[in-house]
């Protein structure tokens, strides 16, 4: 069974720790190695998440598998993103191993739940276009909305669909 909690900020290095051990099997296709490094420094060093659920309002949740006591998985999200009716999902990856078992999909049931609770009509998210995860937003009611190539430093870039689904 998987268990969704919210992450304190004593845990964000669990989170830092998943984000290691998925992001090169997720972008390895994708992105340079330098970049997947540059990226992980940039977004998932402990400053950087300590900033971003300090911050920037970022709400972190943890999937745990409760028969194995094993962390497999974490979102972040924020409500009332930029003062809009929508809630942004910034970041959410699995262990390779736990993709296709259901843990993504209970991740993003809890943070639609959030988005309900505090009213946002909206649920957003940046993907990557060539992230096979693509299919999987289209599959649970996302629809892309738009593009945007964002200049991150040090001459890389984020080259994403912007996707939405509407909360019923």
């Amino acid at each position: 069974m998987i268990e969704i909690t919210e992450a304190e900020l004593s845990q964000l290095p669990l989170v830092q720790d998943i984000a290691h051990r998925t992001w090169p099997s997720t972008f390895g296709h994708i992105l340079s190695g330098e970049q997947i490094a540059y990226m992980l420094d940039w977004m998932y060093s402990p400053s950087a998440l300590e900033r971003q659920a300090q911050e920037k309002g970022h709400v972190f949740l943890l999937a745990r598998d409760t028969d194995t006591g094993q962390w497999v998985g974490y979102a972040s999200y924020e409500v009332h993103y930029q003062a809009q009716p929508r809630t942004k999902l910034h970041k959410i990856y699995l262990l390779p191993n736990q993709q296709g078992k259901g843990v993504g999909r209970a991740l993003l049931e809890h943070v639609e739940k959030a988005a309900r609770t505090h009213g946002d009509q909206y649920l957003a998210l940046n993907v990557n276009r060539h992230n096979r995860a693509v299919q999987f937003y289209e599959r649970v009611g996302f629809r892309q909305v738009g593009q945007e190539t964002i200049d991150i430093g040090q001459g890389f870039v984020m080259d994403d669909y912007v996707m939405e689904k509407a909360l019923e």
